[in-house]
């Protein structure tokens, strides 16, 4: 059972790491310039208030990571 967890926990900081790489270099990579501010996002502005729902950006990360585990799943 120990093993398990290690693996999970070496897998679970080896994806914050990417996800902390990407965001640094952000700029950089195209498509995620404009990721969060795609048509469909939700952004209300008001004189002290700011609400931003980003309705389609979830959307499309959500497929994004659905094909990527389905990938990984069909490797194993």
């Amino acid at each position: 059972m120990s093993d398990n967890m290690g693996r999970v926990l070496v897998i679970t900081g080896v994806m914050i790491a990417l996800i902390g790489v990407i965001l640094i270099f952000k700029d950089a990579i195209p498509f995620l310039k404009h990721l969060g501010q795609l048509p469909g996002d939700i952004r209300i502005e008001k004189k002290n208030f700011v609400f931003y729902f980003p309705i389609v950006t979830g959307l499309v990360l959500s497929i994004i990571l659905t094909i990527i585990l389905n990938l990984m799943g069909k490797l194993k």
